[in-house]
């Protein structure tokens, strides 16, 4: 039986924007903090089998999900695929933030583009740019391609950061290091973006980016 435990991820760039995601329509502007962006999870975006909770911060999968009959019908929910987005938007710049993982052995992180298709998953189409962990090990993801990703386990927290060259970066939190970067080709805005088969995400954002990274 796989034995809990908790990381945790960040990104990184300048200039940020809350959408109405699907939409692409701007809910208010964001300056560019030295803090970096600031979020919450998009419930309209949610999986039906996904519950957000601590003021949409956080996560939960269940495996029955709730009643599709008592979600809100939306354009903007995934349908197919247990993924949530962001509610704010990355238009330029470096931001950073973390997400801890409680309890899961499946799940990926990364960053979309605003609108895309609600009827698959971050990683598969090439408007999505995910790091991937499942079966003990981590792969980058993009257009349903993996790369196996080396030199990191099960660090209580990892980091992603994300920034204005069009990269994404898997950090070390424990070491304050990257492991891995991800070239990316961003043609638009994109924002912070989950999906999980098992456990907890927790987010945390509004943070700054660590020294020497």
């Amino acid at each position: 039986m796989a034995l809990p435990f908790a990381r945790s991820w960040r990104f990184c760039r300048w200039g940020a924007k809350r959408y109405a995601v699907a939409a692409g329509e701007a809910r208010r502007d964001l300056f560019a903090l030295p803090a970096g962006i600031s979020f919450k999870l998009e419930e309209k975006t949610a999986h039906s089998s996904l519950a957000l909770f601590r003021g949409d911060t956080c996560v939960k999968y269940g495996l029955v999900g709730l009643e599709p009959t008592k979600v809100a019908l939306n354009v903007e929910r995934f349908r197919e695929w247990a993924v949530v987005l962001a509610d704010t938007a990355v238009t330029s710049g470096r931001h950073y933030w973390e997400v801890t993982v409680k309890r899961s052995q499946q799940f990926r992180i990364g960053v979309a583009d605003v609108d895309m298709s609600r009827d698959t998953c971050i990683g598969i189409d090439d408007r999505s740019w995910v790091f991937s962990y499942a079966q003990h090990k981590w792969h980058t993801m993009l257009a349903d391609e993996k790369a196996p990703t080396e030199g990191i386990r099960q660090p209580e927290k990892v980091g992603l950061l994300e920034h204005e060259a069009k990269k994404l970066s898997l950090v070390d939190v424990s070491q304050v290091s990257v492991v891995h970067t991800l070239q990316t080709n961003f043609q638009g805005p994109v924002v912070p973006a989950f999906a999980l088969w098992d456990g907890e995400l927790l987010t945390h954002s509004g943070l700054e980016v660590p020294e020497h990274l």
